[in-house]
């Protein structure tokens, strides 16, 4: 408690001491407050300008060609745009457009003028609901209007332009691709033609070289059974049969008239017939050819031969009537023998066939492989063209789905207009800025003015300064004077507290009232 009456005492003796040298805070309040008043009031006004815009990256085509055009983030785009809006660039295009550039004769000054606009230009976003607000002040109020429709102008056009501009970029890009790899594929293609072409004779029509050999060599040993088998039919039903023979054991009829009809007809038609397709599709050297032109001489051999036997039966033997299971069984027979000649002529057609694919075991692996590298090279150009036209479409769905609907839709929410009051200075803060500063500064100096050269204002302050013990006070002898002189100083530092005070209300009062004080006191 002590203590805190001590500190008391001492802190009232401080400001004793300040109010001592009052004359020190007049001085000082009238050397800065009616000058810092003048300044403040002589400041310019700056008219601040400012927009609000909404930025819905909602689209109802969104959902619905989610999948079958090409789709970005929109709100990845406009925060770009937003990142990028005041670059140098743009603030040039700025500059210009709101006629500032007109203000400059030197590079120098329309460097000045474009770092000056980055710097005042605001953007900034509310953090949500995509809603961005932009500002600028400047001493014109048109001009500010001016710029913040500018800045505005080119936020909007420049998120929708770079949209496009992409589209259009990567629309080109596919079409240069599209042609290329048209091109390539029609080279693949003219290779391959040409490759079948050079080797027609030699490929085989389906399958590799070994798979071909080894279907051949299967034909060929149940070819060869059913021969075996075949013999021993034959031989098992001759050996059933008697001495007698007939013209009837042959599958010959003249029922026709003159012309004799076998089995082998219908087989000899089919073979002419595939004949005349196989020579419209190759030359009469392919081996599907040859093998058709064997198989049908060697079945029109069989026919003359069945036709011959025929005859010569029916002549000889006219006179020796068989019984019913003889006629049956040379019927079979001659049917097993005209089966049997035909799997003779394919056993010796399949050998033929192995004989030419073992000929060329060193040539054809060869050229199959070079098939395949010719086909997996058609087939990857193939694809990679298909997939570049399927990007095409979606790039052109994606094109018309931006001219139908936009994915950016800008909102105006508050558009710039000509400020009608200034926005700044804030005078009223300057000019308690000012009066603070002044008061502020004398009592500081009064302050240290005490300090250095202190008046001892009680009996107490002596002891502390001297040893000496204080044994009474004595008043002053003319107290009367003093009072009065102390009376006048008074109404001087409230007079002139006064008339500071006076200043600062009036100008906080014209600046309320929106009244230039300065200019109509020139004026």
């Amino acid at each position: 408690m002590q203590d805190l009456q001590q500190t008391l005492t001492q802190i009232l003796d401080y400001v004793k001491g300040i109010w001592i040298k009052k004359r020190y805070v007049m001085i000082f309040s009238w050397l800065i407050c009616p000058v810092g008043f003048i300044y403040v009031a002589s400041m310019p006004d700056t008219y601040s300008s400012s927009a609000q815009v909404f930025v819905d990256t909602r689209s109802v085509l969104q959902p619905l060609l989610r999948g079958l055009t090409i789709q970005t983030d929109p709100d990845q785009e406009i925060q770009m745009m937003a990142r990028t809006l005041l670059s140098r660039s743009n603030v040039e295009i700025i500059a210009r457009e709101s006629d500032l550039d007109i203000t400059t004769t030197t590079e120098a000054q329309f460097e000045s003028l474009v770092t000056g606009l980055s710097n005042s230009i605001r953007l900034r976003s509310t953090g949500r609901d995509n809603i961005y607000d932009i500002s600028y002040s400047n001493r014109d109020a048109t001009v500010a209007q001016r710029v913040v429709k500018e800045t505005l102008d080119l936020f909007v056009e420049g998120a929708l332009g770079n949209n496009r501009r992409d589209t259009d970029t990567a629309g080109k890009f596919l079409d240069e691709q599209i042609a290329e790899y048209e091109s390539r594929l029609s080279e693949a293609e003219q290779r391959v033609a040409d490759f079948k072409r050079q080797y027609n004779d030699i490929l085989p029509l389906s399958g590799t070289y070994y798979s071909s050999l080894q279907v051949l060599q299967g034909d060929l040993e149940s070819t060869e059974l059913e021969i075996k088998q075949t013999k021993q039919q034959i031989d098992s039903i001759k050996s059933q049969m008697g001495s007698a023979q007939s013209s009837d054991s042959f599958d010959v009829t003249n029922a026709d008239g003159p012309v004799l009809r076998t089995r082998y007809d219908d087989r000899i038609r089919g073979l002419e017939e595939q004949l005349d397709t196989l020579k419209l599709r190759f030359t009469d050297q392919h081996p599907d050819v040859i093998e058709t032109k064997s198989l049908l001489e060697n079945l029109e051999a069989a026919r003359e031969k069945e036709i011959d036997a025929f005859l010569n039966s029916a002549s000889e033997d006219d006179s020796q009537p068989l019984n019913e299971l003889n006629r049956e069984l040379r019927l079979e027979v001659s049917r097993l023998e005209s089966q049997l000649a035909a799997l003779e002529v394919k056993e010796t057609d399949i050998n033929n066939k192995i004989a030419r694919l073992e000929s060329k075991v060193d040539l054809i692996p060869q050229i199959e492989a070079e098939s395949t590298a010719l086909n997996r090279d058609y087939s990857i150009t193939k694809r990679k063209y298909e997939e570049l036209l399927g990007r095409k479409e979606a790039a052109d769905l994606s094109r018309r789905a931006d001219v139908s609907s936009e994915d950016l839709q800008f909102r105006i929410i508050e558009p710039p207009l000509v400020p009608k009051r200034p926005s700044g200075p804030d005078r009223l803060i300057l000019y308690t800025a000012v009066l603070i500063i002044g008061f502020g500064a004398g009592i500081g100096v009064a302050f240290l003015v005490s300090q250095l050269q202190p008046v001892l204002i009680r009996p107490k302050q002596l002891l502390n300064v001297s040893e000496y013990p204080i044994w009474g006070t004595v008043s002053h002898l003319d107290i009367q004077n003093i009072k009065r002189k102390n009376r006048t100083r008074l109404a001087v530092f409230l007079l002139s507290s006064g008339a500071v005070f006076s200043m600062y209300a009036v100008l906080v009062a014209s600046e309320i009232m929106n009244i230039d004080i300065i200019r109509g006191f020139l004026s």
